[in-house]
């Protein structure tokens, strides 16, 4: 790529006047609550509990899956699950006592009643295959296959819907929100998975199955088999896949991105669980509380609608029918891997995880989390149900919002396009320090104790840095690495199909340093260390030669874009080494006159 500096004074005012002629997407109103008008904007009160949420926007209450023991099990599997996990309790019965069993009994392989193994990874295809091959009535069952893990073990999907086939085209052309639930990205967080077998017998021929007349639903139980076989957080190749999203190292991370792409839900829930002991009684002497931490996408450049939607029409509901069920809940957060700092933060600002990227995709994206990571099958059955409670209460929300979630959708897509060229962006956002007082367990007796702790939330994001938003980005004809990923995000890719020029901003490298890509727990599992650069902007003319590429920030993807492009932060593809020099990659912040061609995906 050239820069030609002396043409940019004759390129300029055409410039500047397609710059002006960007328009915006109007801001449509507010979709009324059907019970009442809102008389205020949603607030969210940063320093109080999940669990303070008023219940009057609830829905319907909850339905609550009374799972039938198969012939000849016991009558109540709690019992035994209790005694396999009694060797691992990592406390004593006065906290165990504040975690009683429900009073429905799920059954899946892996819960069975004396079982001290979880579902393994062939059980969970085999539930899925039976669900599909007794499709019937009015419903399309699909299985889908996504592919395979680093280790060759298959990676599935259900697909649950009344269209006239479960591929995504009929998914679409129905008119209907699809939501999709993910559970067990991390492998040695099991309750996700048994919770979504429940839910997908009970969406294909039980109490769930009438919300079908309003959404479609696509379930993975078992994001990471291979992590899930070994009992570990991570994949089989060490990395956090919950931290690929946007990078997509990993085989099941690019699994998740081509379900997001093809079939585009207008809901997804990430389901996990949590630390319950570990670092935090090392800390601050004291257990982990809540069956439920909760967070939506906090991350820069999203929608204004999207924290709106997805706290009023989606979270208060849901808090409200923990809370009809006696399961205690809070925002999401957590703690570095550092004994000496005492910071407690909610889920991080980064484009990385799933979270934050599919919200990125302007999907409403909500976080779930039980507690579970270290307590073995200690409370399985009450990790189930908490886990059966909240993803029931956002399929019910999402069917009774399936007009406002279209609406909602197309605008924020229309938004994001029309957004190009004008304006500024954040590149880089953090969190918002506070103080605040949060509930934990004494570890002896059991009881609420009240914690003052540093929080820092991510329901207010700080801008860290901010640049103009450009037209689009250029990338060179050696960047086909950095296409491929974008093109499986989703991302719209034009060939140059002949010699041209454009008005541009290159990038200049100022410093440089290297190190590794790190969240609020600390150093994230990851592949290599990251480049990490400052840069300043120079402004000419771009040589932009037959065969490279122009990515139009004219898209509804525009934001994942700017997240994978912008070169000086720690989740860039310039800083993961997928795009390989500065000068690889440049701004465009005047229309292209060049001649361009779509790029079919998959075509390099």
């Amino acid at each position: 790529m050239k820069l030609r500096p002396h043409l940019l004074r004759a390129l300029a005012p055409a410039a500047l006047a397609l710059l002006t002629a960007c328009g915006s997407t109007p801001l449509p109103p507010w979709p009324s609550d059907r019970a009442a008008a809102r008389t205020a904007p949603a607030v969210v009160n940063m320093g109080s509990a999940a669990a303070s949420a008023p219940a009057a926007t609830s829905p319907a209450p909850a339905v609550i899956v009374e799972a039938v023991p198969p012939p000849g099990a016991a009558s109540a599997a709690a019992p035994a699950e209790a005694a396999a996990g009694a060797g691992a309790a990592p406390y004593g019965p006065e906290v165990a006592a504040r975690f009683p069993d429900p009073s429905t009994v799920y059954q899946t392989p892996g819960l069975a009643s004396g079982r001290d193994q979880f579902s393994s990874n062939s059980e969970i295809s085999g539930w899925l295959r039976d669900l599909a091959a007794a499709s019937g009535g009015r419903s399309r069952i699909g299985l889908l296959g996504l592919g395979a893990s680093q280790s060759g073990t298959p990676l599935e999907a259900l697909v649950l819907t009344r269209a006239a086939s479960t591929d995504p085209a009929a998914l679409l052309a129905s008119g209907k929100p699809t939501v999709l639930l993910v559970g067990q990205q991390h492998g040695d967080e099991p309750a996700p998975a048994e919770a979504l077998l429940v839910l997908a017998r009970e969406l294909a021929r039980g109490r769930l199955e009438p919300l079908l007349d309003r959404i479609n639903v696509v379930l993975v139980p078992r994001a990471n088999p291979d992590g899930a076989a070994a009992g570990k957080r991570v994949t089989a190749g060490g990395i956090d896949m919950n931290r690929d999203h946007l990078l997509l190292r990993t085989p099941e991370a690019r699994a998740l991105a081509r379900l997001q792409r093809d079939y585009q839900p207008a809901v997804t829930v990430d389901a996990h669980e949590y630390t319950v002991v570990g670092r935090f009684l090392e800390k601050f002497g004291a257990i982990q509380k809540f069956d439920a931490l909760l967070q939506y996408a906090t991350t820069a450049n999203l929608s204004e609608f999207m924290p709106r939607a997805s706290e009023e029409w989606f979270r208060r509901p849901l808090v409200a029918a923990l809370n009809r069920e006696g399961l205690s809940n809070e925002w999401y957060y957590t703690t570095s891997t550092d004994p000496n700092d005492l910071r407690i933060s909610m889920g991080g600002t980064q484009p990385d995880t799933g979270r934050n990227v599919f919200g990125l995709r302007n999907s409403v994206s909500l976080l779930l989390e039980t507690r579970g990571v270290g307590i073995g099958r200690l409370h399985i059955q009450r990790r189930v149900h908490t886990q059966v409670v909240a993803l029931t209460s956002v399929l019910q929300s999402a069917s009774q919002r399936a007009d406002d979630l279209g609406k909602v959708r197309s605008y924020m897509d229309r938004e994001a396009a029309g957004n190009a060229c004008r304006g500024e962006m954040v590149t880089s956002a953090g969190p918002t320090p506070q103080r605040r007082a949060l509930v934990m367990l004494d570890p002896a007796t059991g009881a609420d104790r009240s914690i003052d702790v540093d929080w820092n939330s991510a329901l207010e994001l700080r801008p860290l840095k901010t640049r103009g938003r450009p037209c689009g980005y250029w990338l060179a004809a050696a960047a086909t690495q950095a296409v491929e990923r974008l093109q499986q995000l989703g991302v719209q890719v034009m060939r140059v199909a002949e010699p041209g020029a454009v008005l541009g901003e290159s990038y200049r490298e100022t410093a440089r340093t290297s190190g590794e890509r790190s969240d609020v727990r600390g150093a994230i599992a990851d592949a290599a260390p990251i480049v990490q650069v400052e840069v300043a902007l120079a402004r000419g003319v771009l040589d932009t030669p037959m065969g490279s590429y122009y990515v139009p920030l004219s898209q509804p993807l525009a934001n994942l874009v700017v997240a994978a492009l912008e070169p000086d932060t720690q989740n860039s593809f310039f800083a993961n080494r997928v795009v390989d020099a500065l000068q690889s990659q440049a701004r465009v912040v005047g229309e292209p006159t060049m001649r361009l061609e779509p790029l079919p995906a998959g075509s390099l």
